[in-house]
Formats: structure tokens, sequence, C-alpha cells
């Protein structure tokens, strides 16, 4: 448990970028708990409050919704980052959308309570919320942006460049459905580049 928790402490200080909130990093810790999640169990669920914010130890998250009876992935939340249904959470909120384990996960965990008080209360954690929060808006944009310029096949390949190891933990039809392309599609694609 101290080996995860020590990668845990390592993620954050790389996403605050500073030394000088030292003595807000271990306050931060004690108010994040374990959680394990196994394979195809929600995080949360449509309709349903968000009860929590988590870091990704091990795993990846499937963010997804509905439409017209067919789940579209949204995003693939993946290991050492952070995730959560956040308007849900922040607002206590009914969910639009769901969180689900697409494998086993490790998860640190904060209830809204918990991480309310960081919020006003630790400056290191102010500092990393916002340093996420302002990365997450760069690669919303990113994702954006290529779903509108660029054609399926370069969308995949910018994946293979970019984030290699999604090929090999992802089952096609969430990344067919990430890059917004039919798993048909995807096949061809995949069959034609490699």
């Amino acid at each position: 448990m101290e080996k995860l928790k020590r990668d845990f402490e390592s993620y954050l200080r790389n996403v605050i970028h500073s030394n000088q909130f030292e003595e807000g990093i271990s306050s931060i810790l004690d108010a994040f708990s374990h959680m394990h999640l196994k394979k195809n169990s929600f995080f949360v669920e449509d309709s349903h409050v968000c009860l929590y914010f988590c870091y990704i130890q091990s795993g990846i998250l499937q963010h997804s919704i509905d439409v017209f009876d067919e789940e579209k992935t949204t995003y693939l939340a993946l290991k050492n980052s952070c995730t959560s249904a956040l308007k849900s959470f922040i607002n206590k909120i009914p969910s639009r959308k769901n969180i689900k384990a697409i494998s086993d996960c490790d998860l640190w965990v904060i209830d809204h309570n918990a991480f309310d008080y960081l919020i006003k209360n630790n400056t290191a954690f102010f500092r990393f919320y916002h340093n996420l929060i302002e990365n997450q808006i760069y690669l919303i944009d990113d994702y954006r942006i290529d779903l509108l310029t660029l054609t399926p096949e370069e969308r995949y390949r910018k994946l293979l460049m970019n984030e290699p190891t999604l090929l090999q933990e992802v089952p096609l039809l969430y990344l067919a459905s990430f890059l917004g392309i039919s798993s048909r599609h995807m096949s061809r694609i995949r069959k034609n580049i490699n």
C-alpha cells in the first residue's frame, strides 16, 4: 500500500510543479483512500450522483453515454490520471454519464466534503486541481479540433503515436467509439496501417 501511495504522491508533485507546497502534500495523501474496482463495475452510473473524485493507480475507466440505446465512449481515463463525473461530483447532482472500469482498477478516492475542505484550506491541493483542470481543457480542445480536422485514419495514427499502450489495453469497440468511427471502419484502418 505504501508503494501505491508513493506513486500517487509522485503524480501530485508532478502536477503541482512546485516545491513550495511541501507541507500540504501529506494532508492531501491523508484525505484520499484506496478503492479497488473490479472490471465492469461502475464508478458512477447515469442518473446517480458521483460520490468521488479519483486518481487512477492502475486500470482504465471508460466514460460513456447512451445514445439511442448505443453506448458511446466519450473519454478513456488511464493509469496515472484523475477523473470524476465532475459536474455531478461538485454540484451533487445526477450524472449524465456512466464511468465504468474496463479492467480491474486501483483508485485513490476522495469524497465531496474532504475535497471541498482541501480546495478551501490546502494551497497545494488548490494548485494541483487548478493545474489538472487547465491540462484537461487543453486535451478536450485538442480532441474536438482533431474530430473536426483529421480523418479517421489520421486520428488513429495520432493515437498510435501518442498512446500506443491503449491499443493493447483497450478493446477495439471502445477505441472506435472514442475516435468517432464505427468498429468495422476501425478494423479496416488497423488492417491498412499495421
